[in-house]
């Protein structure tokens, strides 16, 4: 698979504006409603929005590094690695979620959150976006970032962008399933 880079970041730009604009209407809801479980092992809005605040303190300063010491230029395809494109695709949101497990540092189950937890997530798509508009300045196959679970091992910036906000997505349609059970 190979795909226009200028295409591939303009269909990450419009999902973060997204899930960004998604963020802002959830402001409007009451605390309660956003920290309504479905059941005692699933979580709550706010802490599907934790979760995702977790990774993006790991991701956004690292793709921000990789992207300010890139030199190399902009290309004009996108080909994804195998594992970087395998990680991307799990996260792709499925007509019914499938679980996955989550590490325990990133799992916010029964923690005490409020609102702050939402300004901190569109802060963070913010600057998500402003990446992307980056992104499209730098070669997004020879530029690599480290990846969360393991320090050993790196993907293609084009892969991680693909995961992080992916990932968003499967969360954010995970947000819009507990809000409709209330």
């Amino acid at each position: 698979m190979k795909i226009s880079t200028s295409q591939l970041l303009d269909e990450l730009k419009n999902k973060t504006q997204q899930h960004l604009q998604y963020a802002e209407t959830l402001l409007g809801k009451p605390e309660g409603d956003l920290n309504f479980r479905m059941s005692a092992d699933s979580w709550s809005v706010l802490e599907c929005l934790e979760h995702l605040n977790r990774y993006g303190e790991f991701y956004i300063p690292e793709i921000s590094r990789k992207i300010a010491s890139s030199a190399t230029s902009s290309n004009s395809t996108f080909k994804p690695g195998i594992l970087g494109n395998y990680f991307a695709r799990t996260m792709l949101p499925k007509e019914k979620l499938n679980k996955m497990r989550t590490f325990k540092a990133m799992n916010p189950i029964r923690s005490q959150l409020n609102k702050s937890v939402i300004d901190e997530f569109i802060r963070q798509q913010k600057e998500m976006l402003e990446l992307l508009k980056k992104a499209g300045h730098i070669d997004l196959e020879k530029t690599k970032t480290g990846i969360s679970i393991s320090k050993w091992i790196s993907l293609k910036l084009g892969d991680t962008l693909r995961f992080v906000i992916y990932h968003n997505e499967r969360h954010m349609m995970q947000v819009r399933g507990v809000l409709k059970n209330i």
